[in-house]
């Protein structure tokens, strides 16, 4: 009701307050929602416009193409000389290996997407395995090269010694790039958390990629393959420090794995 002198009454401007600060605080409180639904302000509630799959939750990734490459990586520890191998006699680490990678097939055959400790672990010790035995053979490998004994006596075995371990240094960082990238292949499919380790194209211009994208571990793979061959990230970047540091490891090793290979085997032929 308005005064005698036609002013507002000060409990309606007093009301008129209090509902515009009950807005305010609405507007704020669905602007937090929608930043951790990952989604702009100005969207109106987030549910109108689709989010791109890699930043919602969605039903995980087939195991074959891990399983797959793992099952490689472990074969060309085979190709690898008895001498290189980490412990004796020289097939108790694949056959392990192989061990825990059948394991977590039969636990998880189809998609990626359930939330196990034991699992988790499990493939973590299989990465571990496989990145402990491939770093000894680098090693025995490079000192061997160096003080030129038995395995610059061939070229041919050399050589392909070299590219059983250059490989699997490729599966090993692929495999730890796919399993700690926003926590982990069961976190990206839960969407958990909202900020990626590495910034792929298809996350940049999603324009150029179907709506149901999202990183597999082919994708990781390619990573790690483009890394060790140029030296330096291509079309993926890392943008955490773990993942830098990560793919400057990986770039020493296949430096110098690839330099004293080459350049023994080049003189052994000459």
């Amino acid at each position: 009701m308005p005064e005698a002198n036609g002013a507002p009454h000060p409990q309606v401007i007093e009301g008129i307050r209090s509902l515009h600060d009950r807005l305010d605080d609405l507007e704020r409180m669905m602007e937090q929602r929608l930043d951790m639904a990952g989604a702009q302000p100005h969207e109106h509630t987030g549910l109108l416009r689709q989010l791109p799959a890699w930043r919602r939750a969605t039903e995980g990734e087939a195991r074959w193409q891990v399983a797959l490459c793992t099952a490689a990586a472990i074969a060309l520890q085979v190709a690898v000389p008895g001498r290189l191998s980490m412990v004796s006699p020289d097939w108790i680490l694949p056959i392990l290996q192989g061990a825990l990678l059948i394991v977590l097939v039969i636990a998880n055959p189809h998609r990626i997407n359930r939330e196990s400790r034991v699992l988790r672990l499990l493939s973590l010790m299989l990465a571990a395995l496989l990145s402990l035995a491939n770093a000894w053979s680098v090693v025995r490998l490079v000192i061997e090269l160096v003080r030129g004994g038995a395995a610059g006596d061939n070229a041919t075995s050399l050589l392909v010694t070299g590219g059983a371990i250059w490989l699997t240094n490729v599966v090993v960082f692929a495999l730890w790039y796919w399993e700690f990238d926003r926590g982990g292949p069961v976190a990206r499919a839960q969407g958990v958390k909202r900020y990626p380790d590495f910034q792929f194209v298809q996350m940049v211009s999603p324009e150029m990629a179907p709506p149901d994208w999202e990183p597999a571990f082919f994708d990781y793979f390619y990573l790690a393959f483009t890394n060790a061959a140029a030296f330096s990230p291509t079309d993926v970047l890392p943008l955490s420090r773990w993942a830098k540091l990560a793919m400057t490891i990986q770039s020493v090793v296949s430096i110098v794995t690839v330099a004293l290979v080459v350049s023994r085997a080049v003189n052994i032929l000459k």
